[in-house]
């Protein structure tokens, strides 16, 4: 029995490696645990049925759409302990689903993600499926820089959606950009670079054409108030000072230096955006919608921001 479980969990561990034999099986035991626990969805799924088959299926690598017929197949004991007790793990840490099976989708493809980055989540994946369209010609765009790029997700994606345009990704922290190279190889993305950078302190002397970024900006009084989910992710990566804004307002004083004439700047502030607007009332933000939910990411150009900053 591994560590993570004890007591009473080991007793239900052990009973549904017993009496368990088919992944529908774990899938509903997962579900009816996750039903009575209290647990937070929002790495990925949003409700316990969902969580549970997301869990059973990327344990056992199987796709999505796994056929009915395959789901009654029988598991060996091996494969029962290791879900049982991964549904364990996921109800007493309040790990999220996501490191546990060290998986995330973003755009369509699988990441690698460990502790040392944030969960992949941003709505900005529909604008790079959109190719950023209406707010650029993507057969003009030649390069892309994604500040905070984390697990590189954002980076590697621009990268696979333009490949003939140059991506750069930069992270202040040394640990994001191992897991950033490790994905970035995995997918062979040549046109890929990433910098270990402030914003843009040792950003290359060159010009973009879309610069994009999700970075931190959680406020520090909903920091005090977010489920345990979120704890397990690094501080670094969610928390940018009392309103959230320490680092949007960096990117904001700076990106003009970086793009190029008609180049656009792309930022996800999530819940921090009323304060955004509060502080820059007279900046015209273009606040961004999306057909599969998100809030909170605007778009500046060029000129907006050699205006207004």
């Amino acid at each position: 029995m591994t560590k993570e479980v004890s007591g009473l969990e080991e007793i239900l561990v052990n009973e549904a490696i017993a009496d368990l034999s088919s992944i529908q099986d774990f899938i509903r035991w997962g579900y009816a645990r996750f039903n009575q626990a209290e647990l937070f969805y929002g790495h990925g799924t949003d409700n316990p049925w969902d969580e549970a088959v997301s869990l059973v299926l990327q344990t056992l690598e199987l796709p999505d759409d796994t056929p009915d017929a395959i789901l009654q197949s029988r598991l060996t004991t091996s494969e029962k302990r290791e879900l049982a007790n991964r549904i364990a793990k996921r109800i007493n840490e309040k790990k999220p689903l996501a490191y546990i099976t060290n998986k995330a989708y973003f755009c369509g493809n699988e990441y690698y993600v460990d502790e040392r980055v944030l969960v992949p989540r941003s709505p900005i994946a529909e604008l790079i499926e959109r190719h950023f369209t209406p707010f650029v010609l993507p057969e003009k765009v030649q390069s892309i820089l994604d500040l905070c790029t984390g697990s590189g997700c954002i980076a590697i994606a621009c990268a696979q959606h333009f490949p003939d345009a140059i991506v750069d990704g930069s992270d202040i922290s040394a640990d994001c950009l191992q897991v950033a190279e490790i994905n970035r190889q995995r997918f062979e993305q040549d046109n890929v670079a990433f910098y270990q950078s402030d914003l843009f302190e040792n950003i290359p002397e060159k010009k973009y054409d879309i610069i994009v970024s999700n970075p931190p900006y959680v406020d520090e009084e909903d920091y005090d108030e977010i489920p345990e989910e979120f704890i397990a992710e690094p501080k670094l990566g969610l928390v940018s000072g009392f309103d959230g804004l320490d680092i949007t307002r960096n990117i904001l004083s700076e990106a003009k230096n970086y793009l190029t004439d008609g180049g656009i700047l792309i930022v996800e502030v999530g819940n921090s955006a009323a304060a955004l607007d509060a502080a820059y009332p007279e900046v015209p933000f273009t606040w961004l919608e999306f057909e599969r939910g998100g809030l909170g990411v605007f778009l500046l150009t060029k000129e907006q921001l050699e205006e207004y900053f």
